[in-house]
């Protein structure tokens, strides 16, 4: 069969009548102006915040209200999303308007960074009191779940040399792993319990243990958290998988260093005198009448510690919930609380959150709590930390 007469022209004047409307509709749009983009999840979520909060509303104040960047806050949300957006929720505002996934994070990232009740975090965010305490429990199950890869022991000998490498930079420490320290989540009870006695501390506190090990970059390379108020630091980090671990000779079993014919150290980490003197944990001297070598080794020892101490300040200052005194905690979930703000707190290192350098750096975790004093040592302890001293003024035989 041959063409069709006329489709050919009828399908140009079809043509050029679609390109006519595109024209049109091009020009139309220019003469309109610039059109608005639509609205971004924090510009439509900033005008719902009320109370003292509400002045927070500008382009550059989302990281006055969640204490991290827009980067993060879009990484973590990432994080977490399967996990929380998996079970069937009701999560609403008080308006009705059901919580996207954006909302119950920032919900959640809220109540850790501001540490502020229930009740005003609900009024701030036009939500019930009930739902945020159900929508930070559900974040903080999906990190335990999602996130805990930000928190583990170096697997790898490069990265566990890189790590001896900048502790060795801070003040000369040679094949050092980590840093140890505790410090103390304060909580009112009720006292009428005879079985809260064991949360009362030395300084008459009642209190939560954390136990971390820390690297150069201030990180969590091993953390516990539980253990009562009332128990020594001796006494947590024996009862600790860390210890156990170490013993076992799962941990701190890398390389050696000699030091010089017939002398070597092993890897190790150090921690202040409230711990034990092992062959694997090295705390200063103690007592009066320090001769200048243990003198000189306590400073490098304390200077080289004291990464340990900024980041526990750090945590506490950054995610406030478990900073000041937490009102009547559920002890089973506290411990799980203060791991998500560990990993909330490795996460702002690993991802470089520029938040970080507007901080002030402290090393004061634990005000009001006086430094234990452990009595325990090991005998073969003794000698390699000598050595080690003598090995740091050059004056170790070789």
């Amino acid at each position: 069969m041959g063409p069709i007469r006329g489709f050919k022209r009828r399908k140009k004047a079809a043509d050029q009548k679609v390109v006519d409307q595109n024209v049109l509709t091009s020009a139309t749009v220019a003469s309109l102006g610039p059109q608005p983009q639509p609205l971004d999840w924090w510009d439509e979520f900033s005008k719902r915040i009320s109370g003292p909060l509400s002045q927070s509303k500008g382009p550059k104040s989302f990281e006055s209200v969640f204490r991290i960047s827009r980067k993060t806050f879009n990484y973590i949300c990432s994080l977490v999303k399967e996990d929380m957006m998996a079970r069937q929720s009701s999560f609403c505002d008080v308006n009705g308007k059901p919580l996207s996934l954006n909302d119950q994070v920032a919900v959640a990232l809220r109540r850790l960074s501001s540490g502020e009740s229930l009740s005003i975090i609900g009024d701030s965010f036009g939500v019930n009191q009930s739902t945020v305490s159900q929508v930070t429990w559900r974040f903080v199950e999906a990190m335990e779940e999602r996130g805990l890869h930000h928190l583990s022991w170096p697997s790898t000998e490069a990265e566990m040399e890189q790590i001896k490498s900048k502790f060795e930079k801070i003040r000369g420490l040679p094949n050092c792993c980590g840093a140890i320290d505790i410090t103390h989540v304060v909580m009112t009870i009720p006292t009428m319990d005879p079985s809260t006695n064991v949360w009362f501390d030395l300084e008459k506190n009642y209190s939560m243990i954390l136990q971390a090990v820390v690297d150069p970059e201030m990180r969590f390379r091993d953390v516990i958290a539980g253990w009562p108020g009332s128990l020594s630091d001796a006494i947590v980090l024996r009862s600790s998988g860390f210890f156990r671990l170490t013993e076992e000779g799962n941990r701190l079993n890398g390389k050696k260093l000699k030091f010089s014919e017939g002398t070597e150290i092993r890897e190790y980490i150090i921690g202040d005198a409230g711990f034990p003197l092992l062959p694997w944990l090295f705390t200063p001297y103690q007592g009066k009448g320090l001769s200048d070598l243990q003198i000189e080794f306590n400073k490098r020892h304390a200077a080289t510690r004291m990464v340990a101490q900024m980041a526990l300040a750090r945590l506490k200052e950054m995610w406030r919930i478990i900073h000041g005194v937490m009102w009547m905690p559920d002890k089973n979930r506290l411990p799980r609380i203060v791991l998500v703000c560990c990993l909330l707190h490795n996460i702002l290192i690993d991802l470089d959150d520029e938040v970080l350098d507007n901080m002030s750096l402290s090393h004061h975790h634990d005000n009001g709590y006086r430094r234990q004093n452990s009595e325990s040592f090991d005998q073969s302890a003794l000698v390699t930390r000598d050595q080690l001293s003598l090995y740091l003024t050059g004056k170790l035989p070789s």
